[in-house]
């Protein structure tokens, strides 16, 4: 198969950035955190508008009579069970992210707000924020991407292609096809560049936790196995069938995940964990829309800063890998409604991060707040080791340590293989089922980006140089909504 110009220019942007960190990784980084913070000192207000209209639009959508819509024909019905839907949409959009920051997120905030507000409300805030960061407003908008993309796709008959929906709401003028060749040419680089530095991330938590439970000295020799290790671990799922290798990886993964959960929740201080948990979803619950629409320009300047670093940036990321997300969890939902496709795609996820960041969040203010703040010291100097270091608190560390470098790992592999195998779609024009070969391609060209990100060696400036690959999709995401929306009116018009 001839590659098609878009093909071809994507590969070289991509390589570009991918070379550019390889020569050059600080410069890469510093490089895209000075234009990115130019763009939120601008376009902040607009980003939060952005994140806030999907989440609305979802709810709207949800509960309006185009909820009982289907994605694909009348009698067509889903190809996955619903557990497996959920966790392979689950290891997709956030996976590795979780153990992360799970406790370090948390802690962070607190660590911000604490110079502005007593250490008990200090913490509240911390976990609210930590919420905002992780919840509604982040399924939302991977779920409008991807409800905009299975509709025009399963019930219009389109590729699944950002352009599909552009050209089917205004026909294939030449404007519109320019318009739809450019949509899909960003979403590429933005998945290749979001997606490397998601495996960046991986590799430097898997390392961080391998170093502690083995006594090693972290080394850029380490750093090199545990990124080939990785790429290793990729390949191999990119040869088999879509549905057979993510939901058997995803449903390991978040098998692991929840056993780890438990775990600590029984473990630790049970009743303290339950009490933040339910104080901190209350808040949530109550305050989440008012927060949407929050920019924190009239607050301090450490925390305007804060905001804009953490808040900004998230919502900046979820739009970065919405096209990945969007099409792939799109390619697994055909025949569920749209009611279903949301409740799925936003509740169960959102949940999820509740009860995890509920946990591990509360454990690390019950360390900060009521023995000797260790945790906080290690976040402070080594955010990649928080979780482990939490988990020798607790009895059999090796084991669960273990269990959260595998469930690591597999969240790395299951979300390459994801975008290796969306990349591909978008290059053969939408295919549901991309030739094996291309999927490999596509999978090399991440290795490589993602070297670059694991070069550029700050977690900060990784996170910067994803923000800048999605910078535009705060004016695409809106225009995939209207064009959605447009749709549905005519379709029930007749």
């Amino acid at each position: 198969m001839k590659p098609s110009a878009m093909t071809l220019t994507a590969l070289a942007l991509s390589a570009g950035i991918g070379l550019w960190g390889i020569l050059d990784p600080r410069g890469l980084g510093t490089g895209a955190a000075a234009i990115v913070a130019a763009q939120f000192e601008s376009l902040g207000w607009f980003i939060m508008l952005t994140a806030s209209g999907m989440l609305l639009a979802a709810i709207y959508l949800a509960v309006s009579p185009f909820g009982s819509v289907r994605l694909g024909p009348e009698e067509s019905r889903p190809d996955f069970s619903t557990p497996s839907w959920i966790a392979m949409l689950f290891a997709a959009g956030m996976g590795v992210g979780l153990l992360f920051y799970g406790a370090a997120e948390p802690l962070t905030h607190f660590a911000t707000l604490s110079a502005h507000y007593p250490p008990s409300r200090a913490a509240g805030l911390a976990l609210f924020v930590t919420y905002v960061n992780w919840g509604l407003h982040a399924w939302a908008i991977y779920g409008m991407v991807g409800l905009a993309i299975g509709f025009f796709g399963f019930r219009r008959g389109r590729p699944l292609l950002l352009s599909a929906s552009v050209e089917d709401s205004f026909g294939t003028a030449r404007w519109t096809r320019t318009l739809g060749w450019l949509f899909d040419l960003m979403a590429i680089v933005a998945i290749a560049v979001g997606l490397a530095g998601s495996l960046a991330m991986g590799v430097f938590q898997i390392q961080a936790g391998l170093a502690r439970l083995l006594g090693l000295a972290p080394s850029p020799q380490l750093t090199g196995a545990v990124f080939v290790a990785v790429c290793l671990g990729f390949a191999i799922p990119l040869r088999r069938e879509l549905g057979d290798g993510m939901a058997r990886l995803s449903n390991i993964a978040m098998i692991l995940s929840i056993g780890l959960l438990l775990y600590l929740l029984i473990m630790g201080p049970t009743s303290y964990l339950m009490n933040a948990m339910v104080t901190g979803f209350g808040r949530y619950l109550f305050n989440v829309l008012k927060a949407g629409f929050a920019t924190a320009e009239f607050l301090e300047d450490d925390v305007v800063g804060w905001f804009k670093g953490w808040t900004l940036n998230y919502m900046i990321w979820w739009l970065a890998w919405s096209p990945f997300v969007g099409v792939f969890i799109a390619r697994i939902s055909r025949g569920r409604t749209i009611r279903e496709f949301l409740f799925g795609v936003i509740l169960a996820p959102t949940l999820f991060s509740v009860i995890w960041f509920g946990v591990f969040g509360g454990l690390g203010f019950y360390d900060s707040l009521r023995i000797e703040g260790a945790l906080a010291a290690v976040t402070t100097e080594n955010l990649d080791a928080t979780t482990f270091a939490l988990l020798e608190r607790f009895p059999l560390s090796a084991l669960t340590s273990g269990a959260s470098i595998v469930a690591a790992f597999l969240f790395v592999v299951t979300s390459v293989v994801s975008a290796a195998f969306v990349l591909a779609m978008f290059a053969t024009g939408g295919a549901e089922n991309p030739p094996v070969r291309l999927r490999l391609t596509w999978g090399a060209v991440l290795a490589a980006l993602g070297l670059a990100m694991v070069l550029v060696g700050d977690v900060t400036l990784v996170r910067s140089v994803i923000a800048l690959s999605a910078i535009v999709f705060i004016f695409i995401a809106p225009i995939l909504v209207l064009c959605l929306l447009r749709a549905l009116r005519r379709e029930a018009r007749g």
